[in-house]
């Protein structure tokens, strides 16, 4: 029987933003697919708990899904955060939690306006941002020595027909459709909206703010201001093209 080798890390990715190229939204004209690199023993150790803490401070249980749409409006069990100390004080845990844990960032914008002048014709613009981003991952773990042994991608449930494309594209990127036309030792997990997983939280808070700073970098952004210095980065510190790619 064969035994397969796991990596010591795992990743999470999540969406802001619709992937459609007919109607753009012009208040929100990118699509962000941000992926979240954790070293298991960090994710175990320290990261969960933190949001387990967390959640039972603010909610009294750890039931709650965090999702950033939610909380930024104050919708679903985020209605309990009725004043504004109580959500400033929830939105500053969420951003110290959020500084203070261990991850690696790697982002793929998609211009949607410009995309589709170029690219509508070609591909999805869901599946571009995945092949940026797994490339991306991939030399995160080779700089980290951990790139020979399978690791796992979560990503969110989008529908029957939306997975099964999605599955194909994954297995296409990870099967030498990528820059390098090499393989990629990378395997699939698909996560429903409603899992309780910290991996796909932090993906889900994290993506928006990005997705802000592409579109409107002059405004200030505190979320990204936190989020900046977790992105990957090469070897002299660089992030444009590395921890983030934006296209076209």
């Amino acid at each position: 029987m064969t035994v397969t080798a796991f990596s010591d890390h795992v990743v999470y990715v999540d969406e802001s933003g619709d992937h459609g190229l007919i109607n753009i939204d012009s208040s929100y004209p990118v699509f962000i697919l941000a992926f979240c690199i954790f070293q298991k023993q960090d994710y175990c150790e320290m990261v969960v708990p933190a949001v387990q803490r967390l959640k039972f401070e603010h909610f009294g249980h750890d039931q709650i899904v965090f999702h950033e749409r939610e909380i930024r409006r104050g919708t679903g069990p985020f209605r309990v955060l009725h004043t504004a100390e109580k959500k400033a004080g929830f939105v500053n845990s969420i951003t110290h939690l959020i500084e203070a844990a261990p991850f690696t960032l790697i982002a793929a914008v998609i211009d949607k306006p410009r995309y589709a002048q170029r690219y509508a014709e070609l591909d999805n613009c869901y599946h571009r941002a995945l092949g940026f981003g797994l490339e991306r991952v991939f030399y995160f773990l080779r700089s980290s020595q951990d790139h020979e042994r399978v690791t796992h991608v979560v990503v969110e449930r989008r529908g029957k027909r939306e997975d099964a494309q999605l599955e194909l594209e994954f297995l296409r990127i990870c099967g030498g459709g990528n820059y390098n036309q090499s393989s990629l030792p990378f395997e699939i997990a698909f996560a429903d909206k409603k899992t309780n997983s910290t991996g796909m939280q932090f993906a889900d808070l994290i993506a928006r703010p990005v997705g802000m700073n592409a579109h409107r970098p002059e405004q200030p952004n505190r979320a990204f201001t936190v989020i900046e210095p977790k992105f990957y980065r090469s070897p002299y510190g660089k992030v444009s093209g590395f921890g983030l790619k934006r296209f076209p």
